[in-house]
């Protein structure tokens, strides 16, 4: 059974330049929480194919593949290590998504879209716990995004906490 968690929040930063960050797969440490480095792993730089790491550790990684891209609009990802699943999921994919509020601001919206292994005791799992969690990972991503995004520095855990305590 396919699941999906939705976040988004408005930047202040017009489409042309939201794009121009999000396009470029190296720069998802400056804004994803936790990652300590971004490697590409094709030669491709962007479009379907290309294929990034992104390390939480020396040791720990997931891979991210372009399955679809949409110019100017986003992309998505599928999640995995090498060729099996990204663990703890069955299946899972990211999808970025912008598009203008206006002209000087973007809609930028991010999607897990996954599978739990253990069919039903998965499900349960993911409507009682999982899903919590993974909504607070999903609004970090956003919120690190605009932070960076109308920055131009990499979001620290500082920044992020003060970011959301003021949010509050």
């Amino acid at each position: 059974m396919t699941n999906q968690i939705s976040v988004s929040e408005t930047i202040s930063l017009p489409l042309h330049d939201a794009w121009e960050k999000l396009r470029d797969l190296s720069l998802a440490g400056n804004y994803v929480p936790g990652v300590v480095k971004v490697e590409i792993s094709t030669a491709r730089l962007e479009g379907v194919g290309a294929s990034r790491k992104i390390y939480q550790s020396d040791s720990r990684w997931i891979d991210e593949t372009v399955e679809e891209w949409q110019d100017g609009e986003g992309f998505l990802l599928r999640l995995h290590q090498g060729n099996k699943p990204a663990l703890p999921f069955k299946k899972a994919w990211f999808r970025y998504h912008i598009e203008p509020r206006d002209s000087e601001h973007t809609l930028v919206t991010a999607i897990l879209i996954y599978e739990w292994p253990l069919g039903i005791l998965g499900w349960l799992a993911d409507r009682v716990v999982l899903r919590r969690i993974l909504r607070g990972m999903i609004t970090d991503v956003v919120h690190s995004m605009k932070l960076y995004y109308e920055s131009g520095r990499a979001t620290t855990p500082e920044s992020l906490q003060q970011y959301k305590a003021r949010q509050r």
